[in-house]
């Protein structure tokens, strides 16, 4: 399993925490650090659509209006802090975020 995420989101960590206290083998990939791949980006677009941009982050406050309206797939490969998180992928799997329903589909 693949946690995409932020090393310094405690979502990111409290959602490897309980991944790795269930069993799953989590390999934590910090997207600032190692940024999406093109074809990553367009996978988790696909799947998730605009929601994989989050606009409540202090990063997307801190966009100019001309920045805010570049496509989502140049906005996430420009700024990888965007990607709304953690994004988990195991084989054809795929979530956005630790809610609820991300936590019944894993743990």
């Amino acid at each position: 399993m693949i946690l995409y995420g932020l090393k310094t989101c405690d979502t990111c960590r409290k959602a490897a925490k309980a991944l790795e206290a269930a069993g799953h083998a989590v390999t934590f990939r910090d997207v600032r650090a190692e940024p999406l791949s093109g074809t990553e980006i367009a996978t988790f677009l696909a799947a998730f659509g605009d929601r994989l941009v989050n606009r409540s982050s202090t990063t997307w406050r801190g966009l100019d209006e001309a920045e805010r309206a570049r496509p989502a797939a140049e906005l996430l490969a420009a700024h990888p802090a965007l990607m709304k998180r953690p994004v988990l992928v195991e084989g054809e799997k795929i979530t956005l975020g630790w809610d609820k329903a991300a936590q019944g589909l894993w743990l």
